[in-house]
């Protein structure tokens, strides 16, 4: 017999259940492979606002066969709580015992990715493909749900095309087998990271269902954004990806908007320079002196966010060591804004060329 839904609303309309898990806000980190690890999800959660936090994606198959990779990409602390691991694969039966495995390690919440629409995740069955096959999808949630005890929740797009928008179906299927909450990225697979968002779906599909929260995912860059998403479609909660890439104290500022403060205060030069250095710690904190080399990729990130001058953000794209990092960080604080940029929507690398290739 199928489990029945947990996720409602609690009698107080400020807090969000999902299973058995009572979230701290209703804004939600997204997602992003290769950026929301560990030491960001933390530096972030210091900040305040923050409700749920999902790692990223993490190949069933490496994380069964207990591949390093893939237990970096899990790995948490006492602090990153309320979090989910999201977990993909074209097999049902890896998934299944994937979630098993997560739940034996005493992780409180699983989500399967049906999203992600890069050719070697939909190559393999997984993510967006399974959007394809609206009762493998179902039969393959059921399975897993069936399979543990913790929340099982679901991220997808609303569909593979403009001509196949399956949210609607597929969220009140994943519904009735005990899914216990959807994050709905409002576009297609074919869009890919292009495009604009679709909230007439994300509104239709939380009208489809009966009970569990629909989370609203796509373009959320500020406080105003977090609010139209809700606004328009309904949705029980906002999930920020990339957003949150741009501007990490956009949680506190929805923190703030929620307790009546609707002008956000924006973070000062220190603070700003002071995450970086947070962030950067965390990571060489858990990577040791490797952390120099995997932090390089948020050069363009805070090169924006900071308006740094282009020397030192390419000095920040090649640093070696611990040292030259200071030297960088010093300089930084006394060119802090010199260079005047706009802040670009999406600096986060996504597949170049035709979709088909991906």
């Amino acid at each position: 017999m199928m489990t029945a839904p947990q996720s409602v609303r609690s009698a107080n309309s400020d807090e969000l259940q999902i299973g058995s898990r009572t979230m701290p806000s209703r804004y939600f980190l997204s997602p992003l492979a290769g950026y929301t690890h560990l030491a960001f999800r933390t530096a972030v959660r210091e900040l305040g606002g923050l409700g749920l936090a999902t790692t990223d994606l993490v190949q069933a198959t490496m994380l069964l066969s207990g591949r390093p990779k893939s237990l970096e990409l899990i790995a948490t602390s006492p602090g990153d709580h309320p979090l989910s691991v999201q977990i993909f694969s074209g097999n049902r039966d890896e998934l299944v015992r994937a979630a098993q495995w997560l739940e034996a390690h005493g992780y409180e919440g699983v989500d399967l990715n049906m999203g992600c629409p890069m050719a070697k995740v939909n190559g393999q069955g997984g993510g967006a493909r399974l959007l394809c096959d609206a009762d493998n999808a179902r039969d393959t949630v059921a399975a897993v749900v069936e399979a543990v005890s913790v929340p099982v929740t679901v991220k997808m797009r609303i569909g593979w095309d403009g001509e196949h928008i399956t949210a609607p179906l597929l969220a009140r299927r994943f519904e009735q087998v005990g899914a216990a909450a959807i994050t709905l990225h409002g576009r297609t697979r074919q869009q890919g990271f292009g495009g604009s968002v679709n909230f007439e779906a994300i509104r239709e599909t939380v009208a489809a269902v009966e009970r569990i929260p629909i989370i609203g995912n796509g373009d959320v860059r500020t406080v105003a954004d977090a609010r139209h998403m809700q606004d328009v479609t309904g949705c029980a909660a906002v999930a920020i990806g990339r957003g949150a890439m741009l501007d990490p104290w956009i949680f506190s500022k929805l923190a703030d908007a929620e307790r009546g403060n609707e002008t956000p205060v924006e973070p000062t030069a220190g603070e700003q320079i002071g995450f970086l250095v947070r962030h950067f710690t965390l990571m060489c904190r858990q990577h040791g002196e490797y952390g120099c080399t995997l932090f390089r990729k948020f050069a363009g990130w805070y090169g924006a966010r900071l308006g740094i001058p282009e020397d030192l953000e390419d000095r920040l794209r090649r640093f070696t060591s611990f040292n030259e990092f200071d030297d960088i960080v010093s300089q930084i604080h006394r060119r802090h804004g010199e260079r005047k940029t706009s802040v670009p929507t999406a600096l986060v690398k996504v597949p170049n060329g035709p979709n088909e290739r991906w």
